[in-house]
């Protein structure tokens, strides 16, 4: 199985930019998939998630309203567009899939990651 981001970069705040996740190596509708970030000293955060057949989305709280989780099956694909960035965004952005039901967004419960991807938003 692989998850590989694309999509990354260095922002000003205020802009958009959008990241994808192509995955390979699984039934990929099976799989809840989700967005995650780490910034520096922190821990692991969820951003974002939607469902196999994207009837829910889910967002965190600092991103509410101004990111956008997707996914296209047909293309084995996940993107996160991600408007009115703020420096605070800044982190590695990672791609993950769940295959079970899980009633929360622990990082234990997730199967498969890729290798993250940087984002840098500049103020």
């Amino acid at each position: 199985v692989q998850l590989v981001e694309s999509g990354g970069g260095l922002v000003q705040a205020g802009g958009s930019l959008r990241v994808s996740c192509a995955a390979s190596g699984l039934t990929f509708s099976r799989y809840t998939m989700a967005w995650f970030r780490q910034a520096p000293g922190k821990e692991r955060e969820f951003v974002a998630a939607i469902s196999r057949s994207d009837s829910w989305r889910d967002y965190g709280d600092s991103v509410k309203g101004r990111f956008t989780i997707s996914r296209d099956n047909a293309k084995n694909t996940v993107g996160l567009q991600m408007n009115s960035l703020k420096p605070e965004d800044t982190a590695v952005y990672y791609c993950a899939a769940r295959g079970s039901y899980s009633p929360s967004y622990s990082i234990r419960d997730f199967d498969y990651w890729g290798q993250g991807i940087q984002v840098t938003v500049s103020s």
